[in-house]
């Protein structure tokens, strides 16, 4: 089957691009695994309009029944392969549906952030344990804050926490080493180091964090949790196949004003794209993104009725 527009990816960027093009009355498809970075977020606290949170499988539900009501089709599967199509723009293998095509595409695949198995640390995440500084450092203000993570990537978490708090613990988990720079920071803020592995995180009811246990037995605790482990997987592999322009760390490069990709006919917006990984900037770019798609599509109907 042939869509105007297939958009991988139903995180938050893929289903606001999904509700644009739907008010345009495109005929589009979005394929999503539903593993997103967006499914293990348990509340959202810096988006306008939810001053106590939402966490992102509520808006993930909204915006999915949203774009429903506006004729967007849904399909859960995976994509495994993207081609070109000379006839019909681009080419989409999924996992367990098969082929489809469409005349221009949006991946907003995003990234999914390296955590290690630690027992209790999903109950907790995105209430009292958090992974990005600029979404949630506010909640940790003032708060007795364990910091867990590995070597430099956990350090640099640390010391851009001491913005908010001041009583910091950091728990190199992986016990990676650490430069005389770093290890003269942390002692400069007061920051205490423990080069220790973590056996479990302490998560009491309703997810609320209380500290770790390490593996030596020692309990350390604390009100407020950070994870900063490094090697985050950005999910652009796909993008690759089809030529498309990435910067070292996989992240996708685009139009700044478009966000179309160095591929005619192929955008990209989320956290697969080079900025700050922010709710709020997903957002923006998923209906920045689909307004230039309905702009191409337009292009391509003109053309044919000359």
């Amino acid at each position: 089957m042939c869509y105007e527009s297939i958009i991988i990816g139903g995180g938050i960027a893929g289903l606001q691009a999904a509700i644009q093009l739907g008010r345009y009355q495109h005929r589009v498809l979005l394929i999503d695994n539903e593993n997103g970075r967006s499914t293990i977020c348990r509340s959202y606290h810096n988006i306008l309009g939810w001053p106590d949170g939402v966490s992102g499988e509520q808006l993930r539900l909204l915006g999915k029944q949203h774009a429903k009501s506006l004729g967007i089709s849904f399909l859960k599967d995976t994509v495994i392969q993207l081609s070109r199509d000379d006839s019909q723009g681009f080419l989409v293998n999924t996992l367990e549906n098969g082929q489809f095509a469409a005349s221009t595409l949006l991946l907003a695949t995003g990234i999914m952030d390296r955590l290690p198995p630690l027992p209790h640390l999903m109950p907790c995440l995105g209430l009292t344990v958090y992974v990005c500084p600029d979404c949630d450092g506010y909640e940790v203000a003032g708060r007795r804050t364990i910091v867990m993570g590995s070597g430099p990537t956990g350090a640099n978490m640390a010391l851009t926490l001491s913005y908010w708090t001041s009583d910091l613990i950091y728990i190199n988990h992986e016990q990676k080493p650490l430069s005389m720079e770093h290890m003269e920071l942390l002692a400069e803020h007061h920051i205490e180091l423990v080069n220790e592995g973590i056996d479990s995180i302490l998560c009491e009811e309703e997810g609320i964090f209380s500290g770790v246990k390490l593996t030596d037995g020692r309990t350390i605790n604390g009100e407020r949790g950070f994870v900063a482990f490094g090697g985050n997987e950005v999910r652009s592999s796909l993008a690759e196949q089809i030529g498309v322009e990435r910067l070292e760390n996989k992240h996708i490069i685009v139009d700044p004003r478009t966000k179309m990709t160095n591929v005619p006919n192929v955008w990209a917006a989320g956290d697969i794209g080079v900025h700050s990984e922010q709710v709020t900037i997903a957002l923006g770019e998923g209906s920045q993104a689909a307004i230039w798609i309905h702009k191409a599509l337009m292009q391509k109907r003109e053309g044919k009725n000359k």
